[in-house]
This record gives C-alpha cells, structure tokens and sequence, in this order.
C-alpha cells in the first residue's frame, strides 16, 4: 500500500489530538469526582503516590522486597475495588473516569507495535477519497451502479468488456505491473463514471489516487509557472507525479498551447518512466487527438495506453427524457 505521505502526517495528527482529548476528557472526569464526592479524591490521591511508595518499599533493602511489593498491589487492588463500589453507589458506571479512547486496539496511537490499525487505514482512506478530488461522486458512481441498460444492443458487448477490464484492474491493483488507460467516445456514455469507480476501489485498497479535469490540471501548471516567477500560487504540481493512480478527465477541452503540450508532454512521459498508472478520459477521437497533440504525445497515448471506446447514447440525455 501507498498512502500519500501528506495524508498520513495528517492522519497523525489527527490521532495525536484524538490521544490528547481522551486523555483531557479522562482528566477532567477524575476532577469531576474528586469535587462531588471527596472520599474519591481521597483514594485517587492514593493511588497517585503508588510509585513513590514502591520506590521506599525498594530504598527499604532487598530482605523482604518481594512481600513488600505484594503488600501493595494488594492495598492498591482493595482501593480501586472501594472506588467501583462508592461510584456504583453514587449512579456512576465503574469505569466512569478510566481512560478511553475511540479505538481500544491501538489506543488511538494508530498503530499495533509496527503493524497498522485498521483504524487508521479508514482514516487514510477517508483522507484519500477527500484529497482526490472526487467528493460524493464515489459514493455515487460505483462498479455496482453502473448499468448496461442504457447502451443499445450493438454497444452493450463492447461496454460489458471496458467494465470488466476496469473493474479487474482496479482490484488488482498494486498486485502487478502498473496499466494505463486511454478511454475515448462521445460525451455522457460512462467515462467518468467508469473511471471514478475505479478510484474508489484502488483508494479502499490503500493507494495514492488523484482525480483532475484537464483544465484544472494544467490551471495549475500555470499556477506554479507564475509561482516561479516570484508571484504566489496555492496550487502543487508534485502530487501528479507521485500519486499511484492519476486519472486526467476530459483531456482536449483544454485551450492547447506550446505551455499545456509540454506538461502533458512532461507527466506522461514521466509516469510512463516511473510505471505509475494513468487513466485518461476524452471525447476527442483518435484522429482529434493526433492533430490536437505532437506526435511524441500521440505515439505514447496510442503506444503505452491501453484504448478503451466507449460508444452508445448520450446516458444524461437518456436520463433526463426517463
């Protein structure tokens, strides 16, 4: 698994402030009971001084330590039993002031020894669906919601194939070597949906996923471009280049230039070279992609991707007459 190393400083945080408030609310529970019914205080005060006692028991010489030590646990046990019982007596659960915290496993920390909680991996992978750029789409266009119904007879094998091949390499993703997608066809027939289920599946298998218009992608070339020259810029370029899976939607609307050219040029070339996969969606056809792109974009595209065609009536229209 390859979690993005910003959403796993954050999820760090996040436990450490999960850690933190438990601690805090446990505290201030302690307070709580210390002030309502003082014989509580009395005892936690106690047992506050449990390791200055077994430093004296230890200072006292080695005859005897070990009855001493027992002696104790013993006393201390007795105490903790006396405050259960004056906490039931007062309408408090037994536990009413330990320490508890959302994950009992790992205790918030995240981790059990070196081997990750499987509460932190949802934590990544709510961050993941959060950094992708997808939002609700994933809880929307999934493997199971899409339907073969909308596509006409002489479609239907074609599309039941792109599903089938996009939903196996989704969940063996990472088991393997690294595939790139190019799927092409006209507009509303199931690019992005196709595409961003499979984000969902590659995120909950614990991968780095970056979903991005073609225009918001090379908006933000620009950005860093402008960045370089001394003005500020939010945007970071880095994370298309590290992100296991980058799926780039809607490839063409953009306005084309020398600039977009060479970052298009620049990204895929690069994850081409590192074996990261890529998915590309556009509604251009194969000859619109030639004359809109140079041919060193092209021979890649055509070269490196694996070309899914999507063909059909527009599903959105379908809908909306439906």
């Amino acid at each position: 698994m390859s979690y993005s190393r910003e959403n796993v400083l954050k999820a760090k945080e996040i436990f450490a402030l999960k850690r933190t408030d438990a601690e805090a609310r446990a505290v201030e529970r302690r307070r709580e009971l210390a002030d309502k019914f003082p014989e509580i205080g009395a005892i936690d005060r106690e047992l506050a001084r449990t390791g200055e006692k077994i430093f004296g028991a230890i200072q006292a010489g080695h005859d005897g330590i070990d009855a001493r030590i027992a002696a104790l646990r013993e006393e201390n046990e007795l105490l903790r039993r006396r405050r259960a019982l004056l906490l039931l007596a007062h309408g408090y659960p037994a536990d009413y002031s330990d320490l508890k915290y959302d994950c009992p496993i790992c205790s918030d920390t995240g981790y059990v020894g070196i081997k990750m909680c499987s509460c932190m991996r949802a934590e990544l992978t709510k961050l993941g669906y959060e950094s992708s750029g997808l939002g609700r789409l994933l809880d929307e266009q999934t493997f199971e919601a899409f339907s073969l119904n909308y596509y006409p007879p002489n479609a239907v094998e074609r599309m039941r194939y792109n599903l089938q091949s996009l939903k196996s390499f989704a969940e063996s993703f990472g088991d393997g070597e690294a595939k790139s997608w190019l799927l092409f066809g006209a507009t509303g027939l199931g690019k992005t949906h196709l595409s961003t289920a499979v984000a969902k599946t590659v995120l909950d298998r614990g991968y780095d996923v970056v979903y991005e218009s073609a225009q918001n992608f090379f908006s933000d070339f620009e950005a860093e471009r402008f960045r370089a020259y001394g003005q500020e810029a939010p945007a970071s370029t880095a994370r298309y280049f590290s992100c296991d899976l980058l799926i780039l939607d809607d490839l063409g609307t953009e306005l084309s230039s020398q600039f977009t050219v060479s970052c298009l040029y620049n990204i895929l070339n690069t994850r081409i070279n590192q074996k990261k996969a890529t998915i590309i969606n556009t509604n251009l056809t194969q000859e619109e992609l030639r004359r809109k792109y140079a041919d060193r974009i092209t021979s890649r595209l055509f070269g490196e991707f694996r070309p899914l065609a999507f063909t059909g009536t527009d599903i959105r229209a379908q809908k909306l007459k439906g």
